[in-house]
């Protein structure tokens, strides 16, 4: 395992910043507003060829009585006592704060190594005077004077960082992992059944719609493999966003889509499929990811022996368009079915990486051909010459013809029928490239 390094401090503090600085991508959520960072963010970062599991904390308020407050310091205490090495950030022009030196307490009773560093601290050379009140933090290190806007300081923070880090970290590489993004509407139990997989609090969970703002990394070793789980802020329609913080979260959701190999689309059974629902659904189908369709608090429904094929034949009607993903149907709180839910990610997974060599595929569209024939337009008829797979995540093939424009929309889903009936490719968008002949694959 990396050393994971937990940035620790009051709200507002530059955590976010100098964590996006640090790894050198914008994957924690910034703005000068408390509380934009609630759960914790984690991401791989390095400094001397010596790597880490980066994590960034809501900021800690020890006495709140604000209920998403009093989660963000449950938080950030899980990050504290599973870190390796903690970075304490203050802030130079807040000055040293009572709530500093409560921060300061928690960490050294901890045990762990501790860095203090003192942010917005923009100019070279000597520190200002107010700097040195930070001392008398108790620390056996002294602070270290950065700026996490413009990156001062950060190279002394990690090399005081990395001297914690024992000599013989394994260099075995990780297995690759699955990368899940699991999307929906706001509270339709995203957080909830992350936790449950995880068997812990990872992330926070509350009646509270917009509770997860950041898309949230968590990594899970199963009997069904390695898997990495995105929790994402809830998606809601356009018109409805209208928090500058909400819109960031949603482009963080649509770019965990976009690095997904397998989306779980998560619907309320409560509410049933929306119109939102199938745009969400419509993101992940148009991205071209592997797709399962979760239908979260089952155990809330009353049921008799046709609840479970009508609420299917609604979906199927919604999503006409990617009758291929599989529906489940699940409690996040209780775990039912959640062993289903691995088996389906793997498959989905699979299907979406499978590979269909030429002859064989072309054997399949003769087939095809001779039972439907080509359309015609005007005395022109449609020629198919061969086929060819030319990409997986999703299946790709490139079909060979006479002329594209004959290559109607309604023959082209005859061919995806037809190669869905012969190969399978359940839980995966399948992907067709018409071209002339003498044109290229690519």
């Amino acid at each position: 395992m990396k050393p994971i390094v937990a940035i620790v401090g009051r709200p507002n503090v530059g955590k976010s910043t100098l964590f996006n600085k640090l790894t050198g991508k914008r994957i924690s959520i910034v703005e000068d507003i408390p509380g934009v960072t609630r759960d914790r963010i984690y991401y791989e970062a390095s400094w001397n060829g010596k790597e880490m599991l980066l994590v960034d904390t809501g900021g800690i308020e020890p006495k709140t009585s604000d209920l998403i407050l009093k989660h963000m310091r449950l938080q950030a205490e899980i990050a504290i006592d599973t870190a390796d090495v903690i970075i304490f950030m203050c802030d130079i022009h807040a000055g040293l704060t009572a709530d500093d030196r409560d921060i300061a307490t928690m960490l050294l009773k901890s045990g762990k190594p501790v860095i203090p560093c003192v942010n917005k601290i923009d100019s070279v050379g000597m520190p200002p005077p107010e700097f040195y009140e930070f001392y008398g933090l108790g620390f056996s290190e002294d602070p270290i004077p950065i700026s996490s806007l413009h990156g001062t300081g950060s190279g002394d923070l990690l090399d005081r960082v990395v001297s914690y880090f024992p000599d013989d970290l394994g260099t075995e590489e990780e297995d690759k992992a699955i990368c899940v993004a699991v999307i929906g509407k706001p509270n339709a139990g995203k957080s909830s059944l992350i936790n449950k997989i995880l068997g812990e609090n990872r992330l926070i969970v509350s009646d509270i719609a917009g509770t997860t703002r950041d898309a949230i990394d968590s990594r899970v070793e199963s009997k069904y493999g390695v898997f990495n789980f995105i929790d994402t802020a809830g998606i809601r329609r356009q018109s409805k966003v209208e928090d500058k913080i909400e819109k960031y979260s949603v482009i963080r959701a649509k770019l965990a889509v976009e690095r997904a190999d397998v989306c779980v689309v998560m619907i309320d059974a409560e509410q049933g499929i929306t119109e939102q629902d199938e745009r969400i659904a419509g993101l992940a189908h148009e991205a071209g990811k592997g797709i399962v369709v979760c239908v979260n608090k089952w155990d809330l429904i009353e049921k008799n022996n046709k609840t479970t094929g009508e609420y299917t034949k609604k979906i199927k009607t919604a999503l006409s368009y990617m009758n291929y993903a599989e529906i489940i149907y699940i409690s996040a709180i209780t775990g039912q079915r959640i062993d289903r839910l691995f088996e389906e990610i793997k498959k989905s997974y699979a299907e979406s990486n499978k590979r269909i060599t030429t002859g064989v595929l072309n054997d399949m569209l003769g087939d095809a051909i001779a039972r439907v024939q080509p359309p015609s337009d005007k005395g022109k008829r449609l020629k198919i010459y061969y086929m060819t797979q030319n990409n997986v995540a999703p299946p790709t093939f490139v079909i060979f013809c006479n002329n594209a424009e004959l290559f109607h929309f309604s023959y082209q889903r005859y061919i995806e029928n037809c190669l869905r009936d012969v190969f399978g490719f359940h839980g995966t968008p399948i992907k067709l490239i018409i071209r002339e002949r003498g044109e290229s694959p690519e």
